[in-house]
């Protein structure tokens, strides 16, 4: 079993209609990480925010949407 380790991404939050709706977070770069729903902080998912968020990439969860890596974020802040 692989160990997560904590990161930083800053972002903008999206919201995608793939599968049945999911929440991304894409950077500047172009990568796309989608939003782990289950335990968002409060506030977090909301369309068009500018945000750095810390939190794991986890590798042992799947969801239909598929749109990147899920990202399972801990904190955040408005940027």
């Amino acid at each position: 079993m692989s160990q997560n380790h904590e990161m930083t991404v800053e972002g903008s939050v999206e919201h995608s209609t793939m599968g049945l709706g999911a929440w991304a977070l894409v950077t500047p770069e172009g990568q796309t990480y989608e939003i782990y729903q289950q335990n968002a902080p409060e506030g977090l998912l909301k369309a068009n925010q500018r945000v750095k968020a810390t939190g794991q990439v986890r590798q042992d969860v799947m969801t239909i949407a598929m749109i990147g890596p899920i990202f399972e974020v801990f904190d955040f802040e408005l940027v």
